[in-house]
C-alpha cells in the first residue's frame, strides 16, 4: 500500500510548462502504481508555472473525498508584499475547510527573506506543516534559495521550534552527501537559459548535513517525491537504507506526479530493498504510508 504525500493536478490541464494531470488523469496513474490515495499541492507562486487556486484543490478533495487530500498555498508577497501580512486569517480557514498543509512553497526568494520567513511564522501559529521546494540558484527559475550547507534552512528550524517542515527536491536531497562543488546541489541555468549540471550518481562516501539536521531538529521530515532522493538513496543501496532506517518515522513515500506518464523510480527501489531484505517490512511500511497516515490524521 501507497500513501502520497506529493502531487500535482490542474482543474483544467494545460501544457504551457509541462503537462500536468487532471484529477482524473492522477487517480487513473495512482491506480496503475498501487497508490491508494495522496496530497495534491497547489501551485501558487508564478516564476515559472501558471498559478491555480486553493479552490481548485478543494474541488478536487470533495469529489475525490477517498483519495484527495488537499494542501493550500499562498505566496508569501500576497496581501501587503511586505513582512507584516497578516496570513492568520487566510490560513485558518482553509485549515478548516480541510487543508492538511501548506505548500510546495516554491517563490524565488532566499529562505531567509523576511516575507517569507513571515509566512512560516503563521503556519507554525496555524498549526499547518509546511512543505518547502528549492534551487542552487538566486535568479533563473522557481524554488528557495540557500547556501550549500542549507544554513537558512537550519535557522528556520531553530526560530520556528513547533513548525513541521518537509525537505523536497534536489536543494535537499543532493546534501544527502557531502557536496564535492556546489554544482552537485541540482542543474543550473545559464545566463542564456540554458540547464546545465545535475546531481552527483556516484557512490557516497561521505555523509553530508540533511542525516546532521534530522538529527538535531525533530521537526525536520523528509519528502521522498521527484526524482532526487532517489538518485541520492540508490548511490549506495545499504548507505540509503540505513538512512531510512534511522528516519524511518519522518520519512513520507511522493512521486511529485505532474503528468500522466511520469515514471515513478523510487517504488522499485523500495520493493527491491524489501525483498533483499535491506529494509525491514516494519520501515517500508511506515514509509510507504503509515507515517502518512499519522502525519495526516487519515
Amino acid at each position: 500500500m501507497f500513501i502520497d504525500i506529493h502531487a500535482h493536478a490542474y482543474r483544467f490541464p494545460q501544457k504551457f510548462v509541462c503537462e500536468f494531470c487532471s484529477a482524473e488523469q492522477l487517480l487513473e496513474r495512482w491506480d496503475e502504481l498501487g497508490i491508494s490515495k495522496g496530497v495534491v499541492l497547489p501551485i501558487v507562486n508564478p516564476e515559472v508555472y501558471l498559478p491555480q487556486s486553493n479552490e481548485d484543490i478543494l474541488e478536487m478533495a470533495e469529489k475525490y473525498p477517498d483519495r484527495i487530500i488537499p494542501f493550500c498555498n499562498v505566496d508569501p508577497r500576497s496581501i501587503k508584499n511586505n513582512a507584516y501580512a497578516d496570513f492568520e486569517p487566510i490560513l485558518q480557514y482553509y485549515k478548516d475547510r480541510g487543508c492538511k498543509g501548506i505548500g510546495e512553497i516554491m517563490p524565488k526568494m532566499d529562505l531567509s527573506d523576511p516575507k517569507l520567513q513571515n509566512l512560516l511564522y503563521y503556519a507554525q501559529k496555524v498549526g499547518l506543516p509546511v512543505t518547502l521546494d528549492g534551487a542552487p540558484q538566486r535568479d533563473i527559475g522557481f524554488g528557495i534559495y540557500d547556501d550549500p550547507g542549507l544554513p537558512k534552512l537550519e535557522m528556520t528550524l531553530i526560530s520556528f521550534p513547533e513548525l513541521i517542515v518537509l525537505g523536497h527536491g534536489p536543494w535537499f536531497w543532493a546534501e544527502l552527501a557531502k557536496l564535492e562543488t556546489p554544482g552537485e546541489r541540482g542543474y543550473f541555468y545559464t545566463a542564456r537559459g540554458q540547464q546545465v549540471g545535475n546531481m552527483n550518481r556516484s557512490p557516497i562516501i561521505e555523509e553530508g548535513v540533511v542525516p546532521k539536521l534530522l538529527r538535531k531538529y525533530p521537526n525536520l521530515y523528509g519528502d521522498l517525491s521527484d526524482i532526487s532522493p532517489y538518485y541520492m538513496l540508490s548511490r549506495n543501496p545499504e548507505f540509503g537504507a540505513a538512512f531510512l532506517t534511522e528516519f524511518q518515522d519522518r520519512m513520507f513515500f511522493g512521486t511529485d506526479i505532474v503528468s500522466p506518464s511520469m515514471p515513478v523510480d523510487i517504488i522499485g527501489m523500495l520493493n527491491t530493498w524489501l525483498a533483499d531484505g535491506l529494509l525491514t517490512k516494519e520501515v517500508y511500511d511506515k514509509i510507504t504510508h503509515k507515517n502518512a497516515e499519522r502525519f495526516l490524521g487519515l
